[in-house]
């Protein structure tokens, strides 16, 4: 299947308007149908017409006639439609950030759970919780800014610890990305543990991987904040496209490289710390999600980017209303359920590198 995929994917490489018209149309259109059907799903469950019809009162800014259709739709404009909205616009996020790692680093393995980086996010974060911070400034979102600098650390602190004499080598980034990731998630467990009970199982329950429903202010600006930097990460696809041919290369083709690597290790730092301060720590989204995309329709990062952050707002939206409707009313953490669908993935990617070294 694998080799279908890859001929699937070597046959079309030649990137058109129409053929990433065709691809981009297509996911969007499947990426409307999967939310719709995430809508319907939940504790209690909504037919398709009062979803339809709560959709077109939404569409109108009319919230009294919404209102007139009944608890369920109440319960659906007011607490489902912004949770899958934000489901969606997380795992977007996640596979851009995978995404861009992966293109950086040369490795399908490489993104910001396994290199640290949400770690790092989650650590800012979790520092603001401890010390009372709120959430927001002068009407601004702040825990997203010390997710940005939790991340960014990290993300310099690999760079460092993997860098010799100016150059990058893939396997000592990897290993120091692992490293990482286990003293920063001992520093988080160590907050959670000296927090108050209450305070410390809610923490806990986040870093877990966990999606509420916002308010829709907040919602607005958190997609806002994920769109600017999509858009700017898109701006850079040609560029990532040369990077993927190595260094050495990219800088013949007048890219330069490391003015182009230091920008997008800091986007990829600020969205992964905006989307660890709205979710905790999601794992195997962006490493699962761009591996599988890049299959099926190449390595052009000016379609596989957009493509891989549909695929994986489609995925994170399912994912999450298995999570609130497998053991309704209850429901267990998102992240248990990316990694559980992750997991086998990323060790089957392990096994398949290792035969192809031998």
């Amino acid at each position: 299947m694998t080799d279908l995929a890859s001929s699937w994917a070597n046959a079309g490489a030649v990137l058109t308007v129409h053929r990433w018209m065709a691809v981009i149309g297509g996911l969007l259109l499947a990426s409307v149908a999967i939310l719709v059907l995430c809508l319907q799903f939940g504790a209690t469950s909504v037919d398709m017409k009062t979803v339809a019809t709560a959709i077109m009162h939404m569409l109108r800014a009319d919230q009294e006639g919404a209102a007139t259709l009944g608890t369920s739709a109440i319960i659906m404009v007011q607490i489902r439609f912004p949770r899958v909205l934000m489901g969606f616009f997380v795992g977007a996020g996640l596979a851009a950030v995978g995404v861009t790692l992966q293109a950086l680093l040369r490795n399908p393995l490489a993104d910001s759970y396994v290199l640290g980086v949400s770690s790092g996010s989650a650590l800012g974060v979790s520092l603001a919780i401890l010390f009372g911070i709120g959430s927001t400034f002068m009407f601004l979102p702040i825990l997203p800014l010390f997710g940005f600098a939790g991340g960014l650390m990290a993300l310099l602190l690999i760079y460092r610890l993997a860098q010799s004499k100016s150059r990058l080598p893939i396997h000592s980034l990897l290993l120091a990305g692992v490293i990482l990731n286990a003293i920063l998630t001992a520093f988080i467990m160590f907050i959670t543990s000296i927090m108050e009970p209450n305070r410390s199982a809610g923490l806990m329950a986040w870093l877990m991987g966990s999606l509420t429903a916002p308010n829709y202010p907040a919602l607005g600006i958190f997609l806002l904040y994920v769109l600017c930097v999509l858009v700017m990460l898109m701006h850079k696809a040609q560029s990532l496209n040369m990077l993927t041919l190595g260094e050495e290369t990219a800088r013949s083709l007048g890219v330069e490289t490391e003015g182009i690597k230091k920008w997008l290790f800091v986007l990829t730092a600020l969205l992964t710390g905006a989307i660890v301060s709205v979710s905790g720590m999601i794992g195997f989204v962006g490493m699962v999600v761009p591996h599988a995309v890049r299959l099926v329709i190449g390595s052009d990062h000016r379609l596989l980017l957009p493509a891989s952050a549909l695929v994986g707002g489609m995925f994170l939206a399912v994912a999450d209303t298995i999570a609130r409707t497998i053991m309704a009313p209850a429901e267990i953490p998102v992240g248990i359920v990316t990694a559980l669908t992750g997991g086998p993935f990323f060790l089957y990617l392990l096994l398949w590198r290792k035969d192809r070294m031998v």
